[in-house]
């Protein structure tokens, strides 16, 4: 028999990240107030505590911002004119009692497929160049000059006026903030800071390994600095980032989480595991929690997992499975992209969510939390596995 007062630890102190990503792609959940409402009454129902809202993708805001109104004319997404979906998400998961980190989906990024969109037109000095002096694009997006001070200095607006006007608990980035590819740096002034430093140009090679850690060096002591702003305007708000896995991050687009979680500029990790069968996912669970993150750390971690992409959907038991594999392995909690997989099928998901893992409310980690990491993973750690072994 497993004893009771094990049971009973689980049931009082039960922290874990329950997370879903709100997207304004093939969903319409941001696209009116009763939406909104009906989404939080359901997330909630469903066991989840935290929501992150997308609030800048495609060069507008989900919400009203004057950052974007002075620089670029464009005050808010032209669907949400006379509307502000990240207030409406505040007020309605405050109503259930979720938590809510508005999510910078495009980070860096000034366009898909549009030759630099809007955001270039108007400020083409902010441009990345590639090697060739062309317009820097991977993967069909193009880019900003994240390693640009006013670029940094906008996006640090961004941030700075919803943590400012806005009841969040925290902001997040993803694999495009703080992120640039590999391939960028060859503007005019990057070129010149470089060879100011080093008394030559950049090399040719993007993946040059002085060359990549220079620059991702700069990404990274522009997070501290985003890092420092958002503390002095409240020091218990949440970063969180949701960047690619390390270190293939770090070769394609200078993410250096390593970094991050070294000096301490980082809240919370949501690394996107987002591979489509099981034994990929334990595979990269395993070498996340071997090798980047420690018992101290442990707790910041909870990874992106893919819900849904297209007409992909995940099985109930890659969903049940993935969850139990990360409690084993002490990783605390999940963040699912995104929200409409929930709804396939009549809400099949949500229905194994409700009736297992997430049967049991959970409370979000605070920042206490996530300090004491170590002490909260190595105690729950250990009672998960003598639990398993006594189950199996």
């Amino acid at each position: 028999m497993v004893q009771c007062r094990e049971f009973q630890f689980l049931e009082m102190a039960i922290i874990e990240t329950r997370g879903i990503w709100l997207t304004t792609t093939d969903s319409k959940v941001l696209r009116s107030k009763e939406r909104i409402a009906e989404a939080m009454d359901f997330l909630a129902e469903t066991g989840f505590n935290v929501v992150f809202p997308v609030v800048w993708n495609k060069a507008v805001t989900l919400y009203p911002s004057q950052t974007m109104q002075q620089t670029f004319g464009v005050e808010i997404d032209h669907l949400s004119v006379g509307r502000d979906p990240l207030e409406e998400v505040v007020v309605e998961a405050r109503r259930v009692g979720l938590k809510v980190i508005p999510w910078f989906e495009y980070g860096f990024a000034s366009s898909y497929n549009l030759n630099g969109g809007v955001l270039l037109q108007k400020k083409p000095e902010w441009t990345a160049r590639d090697c060739n002096g062309n317009l820097l694009k991977k993967n069909g997006f193009e880019w900003l000059n994240a390693l640009d001070s006013q670029v940094q200095k906008f996006f640090l607006n961004l941030v700075l006026e919803v943590v400012k006007n806005y009841d969040v608990d925290g902001v997040q980035g993803d694999d495009r903030f703080p992120a640039f590819p590999c391939e960028g740096g060859y503007d005019e002034v990057t070129v010149r800071r470089y060879h100011q430093e080093f008394d030559r140009n950049p090399p040719q090679n993007p993946k040059d390994k002085q060359w990549l850690q220079w620059r991702a060096d700069i990404l990274t002591e522009f997070l501290a600095s985003l890092y420092r702003e958002v503390k002095r305007v409240n020091p218990h708000l949440l970063v969180a980032i949701a960047p690619n896995i390390h270190d293939w991050a770090f070769q394609e687009y200078l993410q250096d989480s390593p970094a991050w979680l070294k000096r301490g500029i980082v809240d919370m990790i949501q690394p996107q595991i987002y591979r489509r069968d099981f034994g990929s996912y334990c595979a990269i669970a395993d070498k996340l929690v071997n090798q980047q993150f420690t018992d101290a750390t442990l707790l910041k971690l909870a990874p992106g997992i893919l819900m849904k992409l297209g007409s992909y959907c995940i099985s109930p038991e890659y969903l049940v499975q993935a969850i139990e594999y990360n409690r084993q392995l002490g990783i605390q909690g999940e963040v699912f992209f995104f929200y409409e997989g929930l709804r396939e099928n009549n809400n099949t998901l949500a229905k194994v969510l409700r009736n297992g893992p997430y049967a049991k409310s959970a409370s979000f980690p605070t920042l206490s939390d996530l300090s004491a990491g170590a002490v909260i993973n190595k105690s729950t750690s250990s009672i998960w596995q003598r639990l398993l072994k006594k189950i199996f």
